[in-house]
């Protein structure tokens, strides 16, 4: 008795056939990515020069006022270095206004209560601003602090992050400065790294953070395309919040979702890359599969809101282009977990293929899809300034992490495209207190369940390679095992924290600061 009918032969050839067909089409789209990132770094480097130049600052009397929003929740390890921070802004007396948004449930509103007391008998207008339930989590703190702020300029700063006393100075003469944009609606400085040597997975999260700010934004922002406002270290104007439709809760990254609202309307948004504002790196494994969760599921929700309206607004072909492949970028992490179940199956039906189909195909694909991604934080690296030529030995890291996250991204796409909000999980910082590690520990994940099975497979399937001799397909499998494994062990094993011990707060009396000249010029360019 035959086992295998024509019929079924057919339809087994047909199978493979559509196999092979998706596995290619998987390779050719992660490309596409791939060579749009080289689009970035060749529109970095033909705008890098001439720098910009910020407007000329107003004189002392004509600074606008300026109200800064913390948005607080169980924040005990960082908030009050926040505010010893912002109490060292150096800005004139009565033109600055501090809003403390606090949805805390733990300790960290006695911590604030107690810096806030002290920090209004300094003569700071300091309001502490408590709500009785986290509805819409960051942006309706945000918008429940903007129905009570007092300035034209909203500044923003999470939890963690440690602004300099020039901070403002540097920043607000975009909007009011002589020759300042009357359309001018946000201004965004760049984020740095207060823990980047910690661990190599800090200092692997620093490259991909560079890459974000010092190729993306810059390129964006010098060809005149949109970019986003990141949540933080960024100035507001009032009315481009206002006009835009306000800050609202239906995508899990309200930044980026009121950014690309408020340049549908018409705002202008300005990059300043040597403004530099430090902040703390996810310290374990979980925390930063948490973050980039919440940042690709938001992306796809404003993707899925906001794109059928930006690719019928009267934009340009390139402004529209470079939109589209922003807000879909998340997309390569779901394609990389199609292309990791696909990558087996193909290398065994292609058994026969021979050597010449992995070098004229496979090899031109993948390298496009993995190649462009390397050269491009290692542009990173030059653009921000960094030691490039040391950084070279944490690109595999930096490969390893971006195929590892693709689990627990590409279920945050998914999830994206279909549901609207969601929780806001915080990503918990510890001020190098390895006491907050007990506090805020997180139980195991079901992506590091994934990313174990998965390092399983790619073992097995490492092995069956060697045993079929198919050598050329050792590299390729290698790069998912070693992603897989890398953030399976980084999971098992967790950072070691060293204590950091926080200084006294200490506050001086809030006396007007010597400010810059009308006539002085500050330089804000490459």
């Amino acid at each position: 008795m035959e086992l295998l009918t024509p019929a079924s032969g057919a339809a087994m050839e047909w199978g493979a056939k559509a196999l092979l067909a998706a596995y290619y089409a998987v390779l050719a789209v992660l490309s596409l990515y791939g060579m749009h990132r080289l689009v970035l770094v060749a529109g970095w480097w033909r705008h890098r020069k001439p720098p910009l130049v910020a407007p000329l600052p107003p004189a002392e009397d004509a600074w606008p006022l300026v109200t800064l929003q913390l948005p607080l929740y169980n924040e005990r390890f960082v908030a009050e270095r926040l505010l010893r921070a912002v109490a060292a802004l150096d800005y004139p007396r009565g033109r600055l206004e501090v809003q403390v948004l606090d949805d805390s449930t733990d300790d960290t509103s006695t911590i604030v209560a107690r810096v806030c007391a002290a920090l209004r008998s300094a003569g700071f207008d300091v309001h502490h601003l408590r709500r009785a339930e986290r509805t819409g989590f960051k942006a309706g703190a945000l918008a429940a602090g903007l129905e009570n702020a007092r300035g034209d300029l909203l500044c923003i700063f999470d939890a963690d992050f440690v602004p300099g006393r020039d901070f403002l100075r540097r920043l607000v003469p975009w909007f009011c400065g002589a020759g300042a944009d009357p359309r001018t609606g946000m201004v965004q400085a760049r984020w740095g790294h207060l823990n980047r040597a910690d661990s190599l997975a800090t200092k692997v999260q620093a490259m991909l953070l560079d890459g974000h700010f010092a190729i993306e934004h810059a390129a964006r922002h010098r060809s005149g395309c949109f970019f986003n406002f990141n949540g933080t270290a960024g100035i507001w104007r009032r009315a481009a919040i206002e006009e835009a439709g306000g800050w609202q809760a239906d995508t899990l990254t309200e930044d980026l979702d009121l950014s690309y609202r408020a340049q549908l309307a018409g705002w202008k948004f300005v990059f300043v890359p040597e403004v530099v504002v430090p902040a703390e790196l996810p310290v374990e494994a979980a925390d930063l599969e948490a973050q980039q969760h919440r940042w690709a599921k938001g992306g796809a929700q404003t993707a899925r809101k906001l794109l059928p309206r930006l690719l019928a607004a009267p934009l340009s072909w390139k402004v529209r282009r470079e939109a589209f492949m922003h807000l879909t970028a998340n997309l390569s992490y779901a394609l990389m977990a199609v292309l990791a179940a696909l990558i087996f199956p193909a290398m065994l039906l292609r058994r026969g293929g021979g050597w010449w189909q992995l070098f004229a195909v496979d090899l031109p694909l993948f390298s496009l899809a993995s190649g462009s991604v390397l050269l491009f934080y290692v542009a990173g690296q030059v653009a921000a300034g960094e030691p490039w030529r040391a950084r070279l030995r944490l690109l595999p890291a930096l490969m390893a992490t971006g195929i590892g996250l693709s689990v627990t991204n590409s279920a945050a796409v998914v999830a994206g495209a279909f549901v609207r909000g969601g929780t806001f999980q915080r990503t918990p910082k510890y001020a190098g207190d390895a006491r907050g590690r007990r506090t805020y520990g997180r139980g195991r994940r079901l992506s590091f369940w994934m990313e174990g099975v998965l390092t399983i497979y790619f073992i097995g399937c490492f092995v069956a390679a060697v045993a079929l001799r198919q050598w050329v397909s050792l590299p390729f499998l290698y790069l998912f095992l070693q992603g897989y494994g890398y953030l399976f062990l980084l999971g098992l094993r967790g950072p070691r924290l060293a204590r950091e011990e926080t200084p006294p707060l200490r506050i001086t009396a809030h006396r007007p600061r010597t400010l810059p000249s009308p006539s002085t010029s500050i330089a804000t360019g490459p």
